[in-house]
């Protein structure tokens, strides 16, 4: 089968290398001349476990390519993804104008049948929109159904998200369409994946609904962990505790300086809009939201009860990305933190091991060590941010030596308070 991916971010361009993969032949198309002239040469962007090598071997099998032709991706294939950003307005909406546009292009070239999978988050009743907007576009009447296949991937995992995931949504109102769709996924039937399939707007409700909840959880360990911290409990027992109830399960109860990323920010703030609109309050989201907000400020708070008045003080920042496993630093809470601790006069170095270029563009003023070592010489305080594996082995003997005061901030909670303690740090975490 001949399939289109319309935008080669995160997304689709896991989404075509995965496809890919599958067996399928994949032409993957963006506007960007210079990310597919990169394409092109095997090189990618994106910090992804794995995707670079699916991308250069499905590349020599000839399997997948990259263009900058809309026309050619829609004429040679039978069905289209659309997996362009949707990113937050200022009133926190969603930002439609390129999944409308790309609609718009797929209309112009259609010769023929196509089934157009919409891909990016999108609020509930826009397929049926695009449908519309198709076929107002349409140079030629042509038939073609709409599809919702939302994606669950995690940046930093999406590749194997992708081959190995916990269910394949699709919704769909011809059977053709789900049909074709199935057929697509059918690699997936051997790992008794299941299917969801569904109308349009139950399929973009899913996908909203899905990370919402998740986001919910992350909040609510946060706030369970700020309690802990006045009544003198450890988070990380209630949490195990909690996650041992099989109606509750332990994922997502991990707590820290808030979320951030590409998806949860976005997305709470989306479906939050979507029920505003509507005349619907959505007392807990809201919440979840702000509670957010208000976490990454009270560890800029933490850091400041450690370590006093904080102006001409250096900081020690470890982690930059939201996550690890991934450059992406899109409202990432180690980047709100960092702004509030300039903001109060503090001078901060800090490494990331995928993010740094990304960082510069956003705080040219910060000092940028070589490593985690190179960081904690000379600081009066050591901040941990990003849980990445090189982070949750350090030399702590040579960081207390090396740091001016033996402060140490653990907002991911990796280290042991006793252990820290008895090497004679200054430690806290969250929660604990």
């Amino acid at each position: 089968m001949n399939i289109c991916i319309i935008g080669t971010g995160y997304v689709g361009l896991v989404t075509g290398a995965c496809l890919a993969e599958f067996g399928m032949n994949l032409i993957c198309v963006d506007i960007d001349q210079q990310k597919i002239d990169l394409l092109q040469q095997g090189k990618i962007s994106i910090h992804e476990a794995g995707l670079e090598d699916l991308v250069l071997k499905n590349m020599r099998e000839e399997r997948l390519s990259f263009s900058t032709s809309v026309r050619d991706g829609v004429a040679s294939s039978l069905v289209i993804f659309i997996a362009v950003g949707t990113p937050s307005k200022d009133d926190g909406s969603a930002d439609l104008r390129a999944v409308e546009e790309v609609a718009k292009e797929i209309a112009r070239y259609m010769n023929g049948y196509k089934v157009v999978a919409v891909k990016s988050t999108v609020p509930v009743g826009t397929c049926h929109r695009l449908k519309q907007l198709i076929r107002a576009h349409q140079v030629t009447p042509t038939p073609f159904d709409i599809v919702s296949n939302p994606e669950f991937q995690r940046e930093g995992s999406a590749v194997e998200d992708f081959m190995r995931p916990d269910r394949v949504t699709i919704g769909a109102e011809s059977e053709q369409a789900i049909a074709i769709m199935k057929d697509i996924y059918s690699a997936l039937y051997l790992l008794e994946t299941p299917f969801v399939i569904t109308s349009l707007e139950t399929a973009e409700m899913i996908k909203y609904a899905a990370n919402s909840f998740l986001a919910t959880k992350v909040t609510f360990i946060n706030e369970i962990a700020n309690l802990c911290e006045m009544v003198g409990a450890d988070v990380h027992h209630v949490a195990r505790a909690m996650g041992l109830d099989g109606r509750i399960g332990k994922k997502f109860l991990h707590p820290g300086p808030g979320f951030g990323g590409s998806c949860f920010p976005k997305d709470t703030r989306a479906l939050s809009k979507i029920a505003r609109e509507r005349g619907y309050v959505f007392k807990i989201l809201d919440s979840v939201i702000e509670v957010n907000e208000e976490q990454k400020q009270r560890m800029v708070m933490k850091i400041k009860e450690k370590v006093g008045d904080l102006r001409g003080k250096t900081i020690g920042i470890l982690g930059l990305s939201f996550k690890p496993n991934t450059d992406d630093i899109r409202e990432s809470s180690s980047i709100a933190i960092i702004q509030g601790l300039l903001a109060m006069g503090a001078k901060v170095k800090a490494f990331d091991p995928a993010a740094m270029e990304e960082a510069k563009a956003v705080l040219p003023q910060l000092e940028y060590g070589m490593d985690a070592y190179d960081v904690a010489k000379g600081a009066d305080a050591l901040v941990l941010v990003t849980e990445w594996n090189q982070f949750r082995r350090l030399d702590l003997q040579r960081i207390k030596n090396l740091l001016k005061n033996p402060i140490f901030i653990d907002l991911r909670n990796v280290y042991d308070p006793d252990q820290m303690k008895r090497l004679g740090f200054n430690y806290c975490g969250v929660g604990r």
